[in-house]
């Protein structure tokens, strides 16, 4: 009989109880408990119905085929045939920081599974599985997943879809039997199927609930599922799509899992968006630049797109530090034959035409003026309207025999090809040491169709030889930092971040969907790392226009910045950009330091979004109203966060022009002020006031006793 322990993981509200055996199960994952876990073992052990296996069958962190799960298994692979239902025997448990590894070994089948499974003090558990052969014989790799579980009560789904422009849009359905599944296909983590869900108990809310989020930290194609057993018992599993013979192991190969992050909370959506911004900030980001202020960006795309001048572009760049800005960045079209998007991608060395004196006069004006200087690139791309495929057709992603559709009449370079690899780094390394270039803004405006490499399909080492591409510019010059930009938000997750500073959630700059965008985005990821740009008046991708102040307001929670021409803008509008960016520079450490909620309101029409200091000192609270009221009156505005024994003086920021001239009079705290309790102010709550449709308004709360 079979030896069992149970060891404990335990993060700052949250316990893992996984008993280890022949296997590894977690038993508990939720709050905290007491008592001797030995003994509460008893309280957990399942009954065996009659009409099913003899024996009680265990949802393992690998579930097996072989062991009677007859749900999705953790593994599917074969060696010539055979060793398709492989049995792992734990071998070897080392206890580490914050975890644990667990070695298990199948020795009929030739295989060694090593599962990795920490939780930190933020409360994120991050887990991966690495595969290795250990006998001759390939070994196909179907499938790899990771595999948590969920308990019973985890009967309710929040999942993520959207598409180019409207990203990070969430969807709700219960989940009483049967199950989930997303998969992306794309060859990049996607706009549509952003790599994440949220489990968790019937109508939770941002305030309350027990959830379970989920993020699967990979940047390529991917599956997402949810399953309900027969039984009840529910599991997620979060893997790699490979494609039919891209994984094959040789003798003594291993192949490794992406990370799988995810946090329990008790307290709804907000405690568990807590923990994730936590880890985030602690463990995922680059850690050289954690103490850096975010530079206020220009970036020069929707302002003349192709039409480059260098006069003209430092005369922007003159504008834009009147108006406070900290970085300026030059986007597409600055290099040779790159006058619109069917021709240039490839060749990575400056327009001589348009830059006759060279991009260095422009970037010293831009040093001179006190910002930085940043440089757009995509660097896995190629037209067919280039030198660079005229000289090597042959380093396309393709399968020879086929013609491949175009997207943005651009195809992607095989980054397995070394020559092709060598070649875009050799460019990236060549701008980067030539000119003062503090930051680049990274692009990938297509998806991935046919990624064969030799004639074999290679979207999973696409991926990864991404990595090594950035991960060796980084190396090489580690005071860059890096944007991550597919057609605005198609590669946005954990691993991206890890050798990046900054996401561009999305094309739109619409203030109107950005606010959804922006709230989609805010549920595994803070504020700091979301582009959000105040574009012009007129709307480039909705057509919709927006007053100065509801476009700023909008921007202003994220990392800021400005999208457009400041030479043809309006006095009042540059005044507006200034007033916003001095507003965003006065709040940043607040904005990108704090802690996010997202408030609910009495009306659907509006959205609130709050962050509070950690000491509690002070907040800021934005209403945007994003429709007209449902009723004549909005209901009550409740802060939560605040520390409930302590006085706060409440003023109001930032409001619409028009905010007195649409009523009689507005709720007169508005006006003058007032003072009031954290409890109060959570609890009771201030009269809200009647905004018009698509504005917004800015309160703050500061500690006075």
């Amino acid at each position: 009989m079979t030896v069992k322990s149970l060891i404990e993981l335990v993060g700052t509200h949250t316990q893992l109880m996984v008993e280890m055996g022949d296997f590894a199960e977690i038993l508990h994952w939720g709050l905290p408990v007491k008592g001797n876990i030995d003994n509460s073992r008893l309280a957990l052990q399942r009954p065996v119905p009659y009409g099913r296996l003899d024996n009680d069958v265990a949802m393992t962190l690998s579930p097996e085929l072989g062991r009677g799960v007859f749900s999705s298994p953790g593994l599917e692979g074969h060696r010539n045939g055979q060793d398709w239902a492989p049995v792992f025997v734990i071998t070897q448990i080392t206890p580490q920081e914050e975890g644990t590894v667990i070695v298990s070994e199948d020795a009929k089948a030739g295989l060694r599974l090593t599962t990795e499974l920490f939780l930190d003090t933020f409360d994120v558990v991050k887990t991966r599985h690495t595969l290795t052969n250990l006998k001759a014989g390939a070994y196909q790799v179907n499938r790899l997943a990771n595999t948590l579980p969920l308990p019973a009560r985890a009967n309710e789904l929040m999942t993520f879809y959207g598409r180019w422009v409207k990203e990070f849009q969430t969807e709700r359905q219960a989940l009483p039997q049967g199950g989930y599944q997303q998969e992306n296909r794309r060859g990049r983590t996607s706009h549509e199927h952003y790599p994440a869900l949220v489990a968790g108990t019937a109508h939770f809310n941002e305030m309350q609930g027990d959830v379970w989020g989920f993020h699967f930290a990979w940047s390529g194609n991917h599956r997402l599922r949810v399953d309900v057993k027969a039984d009840g018992r529910r599991v997620m599993q979060a893997e790699v799509i490979y494609l039919p013979g891209e994984v094959s192991l040789q003798q003594g190969e291993s192949l490794t899992t992406p990370w799988l992050y995810a946090s329990y909370s008790h307290q709804g959506l907000n405690g568990m968006s807590h923990q994730f911004h936590s880890h985030v900030r602690r463990s995922i980001l680059p850690c050289e630049f954690a103490q850096k202020p975010r530079p206020i960006h220009l970036n020069t795309w929707e302002g003349i797109y192709f039409d480059h001048h260098p006069d003209y572009i430092m005369a922007m760049a003159t504008q834009a530090a009147d108006m406070g800005v900290e970085r300026f960045i030059i986007d597409d079209g600055w290099f040779k034959g790159r006058n619109g998007d069917k021709a240039g991608l490839g060749d990575w060395f400056l327009d001589r035409e348009k830059y006759p004196q060279g991009l260095a006069p422009v970037v010293a004006h831009v040093n001179a003026l006190g910002m930085e200087f940043g440089l757009w690139f995509e660097p896995e791309m190629i037209n067919k309207d280039s030198d660079l495929f005229r000289t090597h057709p042959d380093w396309l992603l393709a399968v020879d025999g086929y013609d491949q559709p175009t997207g943005r009449n651009q195809y992607v370079i095989d980054l397995q090809n070394n020559a092709a690899f060598n070649f875009l780094f050799e460019r990236l390394d060549h701008f980067l040491s030539q000119y003062n270039i503090a930051y680049i803004k990274w692009d990938m405006n297509r998806e991935v169709v046919q990624p064969g490499h030799l004639g074999q399909a290679a979207a999973h080492q696409q991926t990864q030889r991404y990595y090594q591409l950035v991960d060796k510019v980084r190396a090489k010059h580690p005071t860059v930092e890096i944007e991550s930009c597919a057609a605005g938000g198609g590669r946005i997750d954990f691993e991206v971040l890890k050798r990046t500073h900054r996401f561009w959630a999305s094309d739109n700059n619409d203030a109107l969907e950005r606010q959804t965008i922006q709230r989609g985005m805010s549920y595994f990821f803070p504020p700091e790392v979301m582009g959000s740009h105040i574009g012009a008046s007129h709307c480039h991708s909705t057509r919709r226009r927006h007053s100065i102040a509801f476009r700023g307001l909008t921007a202003l929670c994220g990392h800021m910045g400005i999208e457009l021409d400041p030479v043809k803008e309006s006095a009042d509008e540059k005044q507006g950009f200034e007033h916003y960016i001095k507003l965003h520079k006065m709040l940043r450490p607040l904005l990108h330091g704090g802690r996010t909620w997202r408030v609910p309101t009495d009306d659907q029409a509006h959205q609130v979004h709050a962050v509070v200091a950690n000491d509690l000192s002070e907040a800021v609270v934005l209403v945007a109203q994003l429709a007209m009221p449902t009723h004549a009156l909005s209901g009550h505005l409740r802060i939560p966060g605040l520390d409930p024994q302590a006085t706060y003086r409440i003023t109001v920021l930032d409001k619409p022009s028009n905010y007195d001239d649409i009523v009689n009079y507005q709720p007169p705290w508005t006006e003058s002020g007032c003072e009031l309790t954290g409890d109060w102010c959570e609890s009771v709550g201030l009269t809200m006031p009647i905004l018009d449709a698509e504005t917004a308004m800015l309160i703050k709360c500061e500690k006075i006793d």
